[in-house]
């Protein structure tokens, strides 16, 4: 009788366990694909951004040191980069870009020009879509996290070597307004 109280209790907990860790597999699964969907917007972004500075260069030449930060970013090569290091390097490209943008609005003639007025669309169209899949991606990554720290669950995650994911948060020089000094 004992034995079969025993054998019932480890069935159950063998169970739960691989139960809890399948949901861990279907979990990072999922922050994977939503980083993966918003990884190809941030590819094309950085895509675009050379075609930008471009046409922002021959308008405003003493800017100088935004566009080369800019070009120093964008020059490091985004397949080879880690998740993190992308996450960090579209913050910082985020922040630059809104700094050109802001620069545009000084330049009539560069606003008017038809090349800028097309990039910048696709420029903003690309945004919104980063925008909308970031969110998504921190919803999967703050699910994923509920996971790794939360008991019972948490167990199984050191176990596997589960660990949190960092969020694509907005940094608080994003949350500032942008100054442009001409």
């Amino acid at each position: 009788m004992w034995l079969y109280i025993v054998i019932t209790i480890i069935v159950l907990i063998l169970i739960a366990f691989f139960a809890i860790y399948n949901v861990f597999v279907k979990a990072n699964n999922k922050v994977e694909e939503a980083f993966a969907t918003m990884d190809v917007y941030l590819k094309k972004r950085w895509d675009l951004i050379p075609n930008i500075v471009e046409i922002v260069k021959g308008y405003a030449k003493h800017e100088k040191n935004t566009l080369c930060s800019v070009i120093k970013m964008r020059n490091t090569t985004y397949d080879n980069m880690t998740d993190n290091e992308k996450i960090k390097t579209n913050e910082n490209l985020s922040k630059n870009i809104n700094k050109i943008m802001a620069l545009a609005e000084s330049y009539p003639d560069l606003k008017a020009n038809e090349n800028f007025k097309d990039l910048s669309t696709q420029l903003s169209q690309i945004e919104d879509d980063i925008a909308n899949s970031r969110k998504y991606y921190n919803a999967t990554v703050r699910d994923f996290n509920n996971k790794v720290e939360m008991f019972p669950s948490n167990l199984i995650a050191r176990i596997f070597g589960y660990k949190s994911r960092n969020m694509f948060a907005v940094n608080e020089e994003e949350r500032e307004n942008v100054k442009v000094n001409l």
